[in-house]
């Protein structure tokens, strides 16, 4: 290595950071320039892969940890005091004493950050040091190397089931089609697979990649965190731009999986990848705690000056008192004394050294003790583990667990949070026709019920080949359609989460008997030759999404191996025994059980024609005394093929609303059989295999609220767009309706297709559109180009890209829709109503469409029927201001009449996105903020994440209240990140909520516990905590206090420094621990069963300024009387002054524990180690300590005194009677107010001594009585409509009842529709 000049050296460091800070990067390939030094290699200035996340290095270790630690300002005045007391004239103790406390406190938090660093090192060298594949041009091959030695600019190879070592531009796989399978759940914690493709016409050297061919430059935006977008475009040496983007992108992290090996160019390494650029560590947040803490620090601080001031004053006084100079007042070397104003000013800073512990040192270590303790609590409760999903509480934020209970509002998301995730394909709606699905609907209603929804499991058997179609009629054996029993296991749960959106209750659909009858006729008429709109419908279904298909039996390590060849492909088999097993449904199939058990023709039974149908139908009848007849829809095996065509298929789906309709269209014929970058390749009911070419796919946004897929069919070589989406994104871009040449009703479609959408809404399910639209080759070719240039585009990339796919999008021709039920999680109505009753307020953000919003509401119990539900949705912001005003007047009018002194308000708001940024407007916010203080509820529609957030920040910043948000996706992210506590539920759609949350759960349920419980015990455990610790820490600092104005205010102590030392650090210092730990004040099953004991800790709560100043007060009563009363005893005798300090130290020590064991609500065995240990240790170690130091503190020594005292019968007396004294008050305080005016708390613990059925039955009664109508119920009037004489209707059943000009002001005064099924 040659010598370089510094000024080169900075020259180099200014051209790097230039070309580092640059919006676009120019990348070229390193293999020319293998083998020569660094400063002549193309991308130099770029990092390394190696990674470093260390905080400190060996040398420099101490100097930065003290550094760091010196940011806490409790450190900085301790190691200033300690320095203080080396200044002879102002010192306090020994010097070397004096240095204890503080080098204690600092040695243990440098060992803690220095084992945290060590176990970061480790994981750093471990993964630097992790083998990879770099092409090397010398050895014409790719060889193993570090991920350390990785750069920018080379190329590398990455096998299955290997991690991708830095983000990599894909250039080619082992795939055929260029396509990559990656899994990213170390990044965003999805575990379905994700499809990457290697960018087209770069490499001319397929099948085997050659990366000396490639002579291209690479050109990249900067990096960003942004883990869904990239920019980037390779320049040929023709000039030729190619663009590529997040889909060609292999993110460092991720996991390649059913792909034997991809080879990428390394465009980003080490600290500049996206996953290192998202890996913050943990956020730092401040208790409201912690901020109450401070306060107190400082008043704290202001007595103690107080104090040393009147110890300054005193010794000032006492020193111009003196007639002379006693023969104690030791002059200096020079025969000087100082003045008696100097001696004061010196002993102010005496008096503060003396004083010191006034201020906790052990305060915010103990704290952090206490906080690990709670914590360890939580996560290891066994209630608030899933056995299902095999997780449990996760705590992520430690230092604010108190916070959970001081909750006043609650945001929580809905599809996932509130429900499932579990989307089931409900009902449909094709060409302006319903098909109600009532077969389906019947076999899920049978799931719901107790019994059947834990232990079913369906045993079934493959589907043969489909080769034909058969619906005919025969007897079904027992043995065919077999279902058992038994207990849910971990085993079965798991075998179920291989694959996301899996589970028998969404891949298993009924097919409709006359959508099964219409299918089958257009697929006999048309012969697969004419395009008809039924089959374009379940094409849409089938092929209109991102679903990766893949093999069970394909290489996934983290997979079991669950392999579905043992159930069944036709759930109509397991349909029958189901509704065999349960009798509660036979009434159901009435005018089935009328008939004969004999094989009959469909037609004998059915309303459907037979001339309907060119094949026979196939029948399936029970051996079941019900007589209970089922279709199937399956093809009797024709010949020996081995079922690996459709039964081994895994469907990798990104969200579970495409897993549902894809299986929805697999249970009607239309199979999802594979799916490369270039083509899709669907299995029709007949048999034949359709591969449609993929031209582009317009991918899923928040803005257009839809995704698009063009494609050519292999048919009518026709260029098709099919289109997916929210009803209100779809509908505005119709065209004229499908199949124009159809007559009568079907002139109708649009109209009746929002019908059904209306009543799906109502009825809780989750809605979709799907449209078709031939595109003619012209205006593709048009087209084509535009998008090209769009996705070469750098700058405004994603704008681009939109636009043109608006541009497409239009004049769509409507061919259905679909409903899909999303079912509520369990427990979950009988949360939200404790959390109500718990004075929380929950509100409800959902992007969902009103209807269903609401009908999800009333299912929960977040709406009640007697509630008064207010619906705000108008076009403009007067209208909006006008509807506010309205309200709040009607409510303002309502609270001032004196007849409704005793009574509630029990209103809810319904509110949607559009009325909503109207209603956070500056102007607007103050009363929209007001109104929703007054509601129980509220309810907030067609949210963008954007808006969920905004909402949190205005409710906690206006209302200066505690907020917690929860959700479970990536869309919840914001508002998660917004609120004081974030949960993060670890849901179906990944862990990007739970990465950005403070606590996670994996059910909304345990939200009860978590805050009703472990919130409350969290909160006053550590309340009555800190209250403790400046309890103690006044009344023993007192005695000092005391004691100077007996001795000249000099300064000094009549206990030895030692025993000082050694009663904060080891006499006193574990109780406060344990109490704060494990104190339970009130029971888990009173906590749950009374919710509102959850207010008692809102607010000030337990630590209060009152509870605070009481306390200080009780001290300093305390210190006086542990004084005076032994200094009376003692008055006028010839003891010595460690002499009397002893019995001091030891009352002291009685008063502060027994005074803690009044405030200790639940003993255990713990408690009682805890408090005769201390004083075990107390006697042990002084005893030990008076009978060796002879001559540790000339010239008074403690040496022998503790024995003499012990032997003195005067010493006991005046422990106990000094310590009954001192505690009396506080007893008789705690005595008369349990009894005169008990709060609920001691209520509470009296129930706690009944026995459980007792208690049970009196929280029982006790509910019912209040729910009974103690506090009475009211309605409010309509308020008057601004542009309406008279009231609203009742809630509408189509948004187009709202005109351009027009709003709704509707109030639901009961419910109209059924609640989704809990």
């Amino acid at each position: 290595m040659t010598w370089r000049s510094p000024l080169a050296l900075m020259r180099d460091a200014l051209r790097a950071q230039r070309a580092r800070e640059k919006d676009l990067r120019n990348l070229a390939s390193n293999l020319p320039y293998e083998g020569l030094e660094k400063r002549k290699q193309p991308n130099r200035y770029f990092p390394g892969n190696a990674i470093k996340t260390t905080k400190y290095t060996l040398l420099f270790f101490i100097p930065m940890n003290l550094f760091e630690q010196f940011h806490r300002l409790a450190n900085i005045y301790f190691v200033g005091l300690a320095i203080l007391n080396f200044i002879p004239v102002v010192n306090a103790f020994q010097p070397e004493v004096a240095l204890i406390p503080i080098c204690v406190i600092l040695s243990l938090t440098a060992l803690k950050d220095a084992w945290e660093d060590f176990r970061r090192y480790q994981s750093d060298r471990k993964l630097n040091n992790t083998p990879c594949f770099i092409y090397s041009r010398k050895q014409k091959q790719f060889v193993e190397r570090r991920w350390k030695d990785v750069r920018v600019g080379d190329f590398m190879k990455v096998v299955c089931n290997e991690i991708v070592p830095a983000d990599l531009l894909l250039l080619h796989t082992s795939d055929p089609n260029g396509v990559c399978h990656i899994e990213t759940s170390n990044l965003d914690g999805e575990t379905n697979l994700k499809q990457r493709t290697a960018m087209s016409g770069l490499c001319i050297s397929d099948p085997e990649f050659e990366p000396e061919s490639f002579n291209s430059l690479v050109v990249c935006e900067r990096p960003n965190n942004n883990l869904n977008h990239f920019k980037c475009y390779v320049e040929k040496p023709d000039k030729e731009k190619v663009g590529a983007g997040i889909e060609s992108l292999l993110l460092r992290g991720c996991t390649v999986r059913n792909t034997d090996h991809a080879v990428g160019f390394v465009v980003y390494a080490g600290h500049e990848t996206k996953s290192m650029l998202n890996n913050n560590g943990p956020r730092y947040k401040r208790s409201k705690l912690e901020r109450k803490l401070n306060t107190d620090v400082i008043f704290c601080v202001i007595l103690l000056f107080a104090m040393c001031l009147v110890g300054a004053v005193g010794h000032f006084l006492w020193l111009q008192a003196l007639p002379g100079v006693p023969p104690y007042l030791v002059p200096d070397s020079t025969g000087h004394l100082d003045s008696p104003s100097l001696s004061a000013f010196y002993m102010f800073f005496t008096m503060i050294i003396l004083l010191q512990v006034l201020v906790p040192i052990s305060l915010y270590v103990s704290i952090e003790l206490v906080k690990i303790g709670q914590i360890f609590f939580i996560t290891n409760d066994i209630d608030l583990y899933d056995e299902d999903t095999d997780s449990r509480m996760q705590c992520k934020a430690l230092n604010i667990t108190e916070d959970l209970g001081q909750i006043e509002y609650i945001f929580s998301d809905k599809t996932g949070t509130l429900t499932e995730n579990k989307m089931v394909f409900r009902r449909c709606s094709i060409m302006g026709t319903e098909y109600p699905h009532k077969e389906n609907a019947i076999r899920l209603a049978v799931l719901e019920e107790p019994d059947s929804e834990e232990d079913v499991i369906f045993n079934q058997r493959p589907r043969p080949p489909n080769t034909g179609w058969s619906l005919d009629t025969e007897d079904t054996n027992p043995e065919d359609t077999q279902h058992r029993s038994r207990p849910k296991s971990k085993v079965a749960g798991k075998a179920q989460s291989d694959v996301a959106f899996s589970s028998l209750l969404e891949t298993e659909v009924i097919p409709d008997r006359k959508l099964l009858q219409q299918i089958s006729r257009a697929e006999s008429s048309s012969g697969s030759r004419k395009i008809d709109p039924y089959l374009d419908f379940f094409l849409a279904l089938a092929i209109c999404n991102t679903v990766v298909v893949s093999m069970a039996t394909a290489q996934r390590r983290r997979v079991s191996g669950f392999s579905r060849s043992h159930q069944t492909s036709n759930p109509l088999d397991a349909f029958s025994n189901l509704a065999k097993k349960s009798g509660s449904l036979r009434h159901v199939f009435t005018s089935w059980q009328n008939k004969p058990k004999r094989n009959r023709t469909f037609s004998e039974d059915s309303a459907i024609e037979e001339d309907h149908f060119h094949s026979p139908v196939k029948m399936e009848e029970s051996g079941g005394s019900s007589g209970l007849q089922t279709c199937s829809l399956y093809t009797p095996t024709q010949c020996n093929q081995p079922a690996t065509t459709s039964d081994n298929l895994r469907y990798e789906a990104e969200s579970p609303d495409e897993a549902a309709l894809v299986y929805a269209a697999k249970a009607y014929g239309f199979t999802l059989l594979a799916r490369t970058p270039d083509s899709v390749t669907v299995r029709l009911p007949s048999g034949d295999d359709l591969v449609f070419e993929v031209l582009d796919t317009l991918t899923f946004d928040s803005t257009r609220k839809r995704m698009s897929i063009l494609v050519r069919h292999p048919i009518t070589k026709e260029y098709v767009l099919y289109t997916k989406g929210a009803d209100y994104g779809i509908m505005e871009l119709l065209g004229t309706p499908y199949a124009e040449h159809l007559r009568g009703s079907h002139k109708k479609i649009a109209a009746d297709t929002q019908h059904h959408l209306d009543c799906y809404a109502k009825d809780g399910l989750r809605t979709l559109c799907f449209t078709k639209k031939v595109v003619s080759v012209k205006a593709y070719e048009s087209w084509s180009v535009n998008r090209q240039r769009a996705l070469a585009a750098i700058d405004s990339r994603e704008e681009l890209v939109m636009d043109t796919a608006v541009q497409l999008e239009t004049n769509l021709s409507l061919l259905g829709a679909t409903g899909i039920e999303d079912r509520l999680q369990e427990g979950v109505p009988d949360t939200i109503m404790a959390l109500r009753e718990a004075g929380i307020q929950v509100w409800v953000l959902t992007g969902d469409k009103p209807e269903t919003a609401v009908n999800i509401g009333y299912a929960c119990r977040l709406l009640e029927e007697e509630d008064l539900v207010i619906n705000m949705s108008c076009n403009n912001k007067l209208t909006c201001t006008s509807i506010l005003d309205c309200t709040l007047e009607e409510v303002r009018r309502y609270s001032l009449d004196p007849r409704n002194v005793d009574t509630t308000q029990d209103i809810s708001l319904v509110i949607d996105g559009r009325t909503l940024t109207m209603a956070l407007s500056s102007d607007l916010q103050d009363r929209f903020v007001e109104l929703a203080k007054h509601c129980r509820s509220v309810l907030c529609c067609r949210v963008t994440p954007l808006q969920k957030s905004r909402v949190v920040k205005v409710v906690r910043e206006k209302l200066k209240v505690m907020t917690l948000a929860v959700g479970d996706g990536a869309n919840d992210v914001n508002m998660i990140q917004a609120a004081d506590i974030g949960i993060g539920i670890s849901g179906q759609e990944g862990m990007q909520a739970v990465m950005a949350s403070d606590f996670a759960i994996s059910r909304f349920k345990y939200l009860k516990k978590l805050l009703l419980v472990h919130g409350h015990w969290c909160y006053t455990r550590l309340a009555n905590m800190i209250i403790y610790f400046f309890y103690k820490n006044v009344a023993y600092v007192n005695l000092l206090f005391w004691y100077q104005f007996f001795c000249g205010f000099s300064g000094t102590a009549m206990i030895d420094y030692w025993l000082l030392i050694f009663f904060n650090l080891f006499f006193t210092s574990a109780p406060p621990i344990m109490f704060g730990i494990m104190d339970k004040d009130v029971s888990v099953e009173v906590l749950l069963g009374v919710p509102e004991l959850y207010r008692t800790g809102r607010g000030s709560g337990e630590y209060n300024s009152t509870t605070f100043w009481v306390s200080m007060l009780d001290a300093f009563y305390q210190s006086l009387v542990c004084f005076f009363i032994p200094y009376l005893a003692y008055r006028d005798s010839d003891i010595d002054v460690f002499t009397f300090g002893t019995p001091l130290n030891t009352i002291s020590l009685f008063t502060i524990l027994l005074h803690l064991s009044i405030e200790i609500k639940a003993w255990t065995v713990v408690h009682w180690v805890i408090i005769l240990g201390s004083v075990a240790l107390y006697f042990i170690v002084t005893l030990a300590y008076s009978g060796i130091c002879v001559t540790c503190n000339p010239p008074s020594n403690p040496y022998w005194i503790l024995q003499s005292q012990m032997a003195d019968p005067m010493f006991y007396l005046i422990c106990i009677i000094t310590t009954v004294v001192a505690l009396l008050p506080r007893y008789m305080f705690h005595v008369l107010r349990n009894s005169i005016a008990p709060s609920p708390l001691v209520q509470a613990r009296h129930l706690d001594r009944l026995d459980p059925c007792t208690r049970s039955q009196w929280i029982k009664e006790w509910r019912s009585f209040r729910g009974g109508g103690q506090v009475k119920r009211s309605r409010l009037s309509t308020p008057p409509s601004p542009s309406l004489e008279t009231p609203m209707e009742i809630y509408p059943h189509s948004p187009s009842h709202i005109t351009q000009d027009e709003f709704t002001l509707n109030v639901i005064t009961e419910k109209c529709q059924q609640p989704l099924h809990t």
